[in-house]
C-alpha cells in the first residue's frame, strides 16, 4: 500500500520548485517525486493525501541533546545523568514534530538516543551523534570550575573521553567515541563562549594532534567536525583535513577561500548566536567572563557568514541547541528558526536556506551519510507536509504548527491537522 502525496508545491531541496506535483513512496523508500502528469498511476489500495506544500524531512547538522534548562553548561555536571537523559527524551520528539527527521548531535546523549530512536522505542529523528567533543585540558571541553580528576572522572562515567594531550591521548579518544558508535568525530580547535578560561579567538591543540585526529576518524570513514570561532582555529582544522567549520566567527577572505578549495562545510549556529547575545547572557546570570566573550562575539556574527556566502562557501543549517526548554533561546523545539536567520541575516534567497537544511545535511556526514535531504526516486522517504509556501514566508519552517504531517521512513509519525 504506497503512500501518495499530492501538492500544489513541491520543494525536492536540490533543483527547482515544481507545481502541481506529486510523491510516491512505499515503505522507507521513494518511488517518485515530480509532476503529477508524469507520477504512476494510482491505485485503489493507495493512501492518498492533498497538501499546499512538500518537502524534505529538515535537517538540523549542529545539536546537543544536553537535557540542561540553564544556559550554564556546568549544570550538565551537578544534573543527574539520568534527568538530563529523560529530558532529551522529550527533546526528540520535539524536533521530530517540528519537522526535522535528522540531526546531527555534537556532544549530548544522542549517541545513546539513536539506539532506542532506531529500534522504535522512543519517537525522534534519525540522529547521528559524536557522543562527545575532543578537547584538551583547560579548554573548552574542560569544566574549568572543578578539580581536573574530577572532570576525568565524571568523562568516564558517561563513556566518553575526557581531556586529551598529546598524539597517543587524542588517538585513544578517537577510538573511544569510535566504540561507542559515533558517526562523527568532533574536535574543540578553538575556544569556545560557555566556558571560563579559554578564548574563542585561540587555536586549541597543535597541528599535529589535530592531524592525528583527523587521520585516526579517516581510517573508520568518518568525518571531523571541528568547533572554530576564531581564525587560527578554523586554518589548523582546514589544515588537518576536517571537512565541518562549526560556528565560523571569526572567518575573513582567507579562511573562507580556504574552505571552498577544501570542499569545507560551514555550519553556522545563528540561532544560537542571535538567541544568546550578551544582553542574554547577563540576564542569565552567567560570570562576566562568559558575559565579555558573548559580546565581544556578538560583534563578529553578521561579518563572518556574510563573507563566507559571497565567497561561495557551502553552508549546512544547524542551530547549536541544546537547551530543554520550552521558550527561551535555542530550545528544541525552535530549530526551524535558523532558516530566517539564513535568510534575513546572511541573505540567502529562501530556497538556498532550505538547500543548507535538506539536500546538504548529509555532506556533513561523508560515508556515514544515507540518501537524505532529497525528494528524489531512491531516497529515503522522510518528507513533510507545510502549511504555506516558505519560498514566499519562510519564517513558516520555524513555525511548528505550520507543520502539518511528517512521514520519516515512509511512516505517518506527525499528523496535525487534515491537509485540504
Amino acid at each position: 500500500m504506497a503512500t501518495r502525496v499530492e501538492a500544489d508545491l513541491l520543494i525536492p531541496g536540490e533543483g527547482d520548485p515544481i507545481r502541481n506535483a506529486c510523491v510516491v513512496f512505499d515503505g522507507p523508500t521513494l518511488q517518485y517525486a515530480g509532476p503529477i502528469e508524469s507520477a504512476p498511476p494510482p491505485d485503489t489500495s493507495d493512501v492518498s493525501v492533498s497538501v499546499p506544500v512538500v518537502m524534505p524531512g529538515l535537517w538540523d547538522c549542529h545539536t546537543h541533546f544536553a537535557g540542561i534548562r540553564s544556559l550554564s553548561v556546568e549544570e550538565q555536571v551537578y544534573t543527574s545523568y539520568s534527568v538530563s537523559l529523560i529530558r532529551s527524551v522529550k527533546d526528540a520528539e520535539k524536533a521530530l514534530r517540528s519537522g526535522f527527521t535528522s540531526v546531527r548531535e555534537l556532544a549530548g546523549h544522542g549517541i545513546y538516543l539513536s539506539r532506542a530512536v532506531n529500534e522504535g522505542s522512543i519517537p525522534g529523528p534519525h540522529i547521528y551523534a559524536s557522543g562527545t567533543a575532543l578537547g584538551p585540558t583547560g579548554g573548552h571541553m574542560d569544566a574549568h570550575a572543578f578539580p581536573i580528576e574530577f572532570v576525568r572522572f565524571w568523562q568516564n562515567l558517561r563513556e566518553v573521553p575526557g581531556p586529551c594531550d598529546g598524539i597517543p591521548e587524542c588517538l585513544a579518544a578517537v577510538r573511544k567515541v569510535l566504540r561507542l558508535g559515533a558517526a562523527v568525530v568532533k574536535v574543540c580547535a578553538s575556544g569556545g563562549v560557555l566556558s571560563d578560561l579559554d578564548d574563542p579567538r585561540h587555536q586549541q591543540f597543535s597541528d599535529e594532534e589535530l592531524r592525528a585526529i583527523v587521520e585516526e576518524a579517516a581510517r573508520a570513514e568518518r568525518l571531523v567536525a571541528a568547533h572554530c570561532h576564531g581564525k587560527a582555529g578554523i586554518m589548523a582544522a582546514l589544515k588537518a583535513g576536517a571537512k565541518t567549520i562549526e560556528h565560523g566567527t571569526y572567518l575573513d577572505e582567507e579562511a573562507a577561500d580556504r574552505m571552498v578549495e577544501a570542499g569545507a562545510v560551514l555550519c553556522p549556529t545563528l540561532t544560537m548566536k542571535f538567541e544568546l547575545g550578551p544582553q542574554v547572557a547577563k540576564e542569565s546570570g552567567l560570570p562576566e567572563i562568559m558575559v565579555e566573550k558573548a559580546r565581544v562575539v556578538d560583534a563578529h556574527v553578521r561579518e563572518g557568514v556574510r563573507i563566507a556566502y559571497r565567497k561561495g562557501v557551502t553552508f549546512a543549517l544547524g542551530t547549536d541547541i541544546g537547551f530543554s526548554n520550552d521558550s527561551g533561546p535555542a530550545h528544541w523545539g525552535g530549530n526551524g528558526a535558523e532558516f530566517a536567520y539564513m535568510v534575513e541575516e546572511v541573505g540567502m534567497t529562501p530556497l538556498e536556506a532550505i538547500r543548507a537544511g535538506t539536500a546538504n545535511g548529509p555532506l556533513t556526514l561523508g560515508a556515514q551519510a544515507p540518501k537524505s535531504g532529497q525528494l528524489r526516486a531512491g531516497y529515503v522517504a522522510d518528507v513533510i507536509a507545510v502549511a504555506e509556501d516558505p519560498l514566499k514566508r519562510i519564517q513558516v519552517l520555524g513555525e511548528p504548527e505550520r507543520i502539518l504531517k511528517v512521514w520519516k521512513d515512509g511512516r505517518l509519525v506527525v499528523d496535525r491537522a487534515a491537509a485540504t
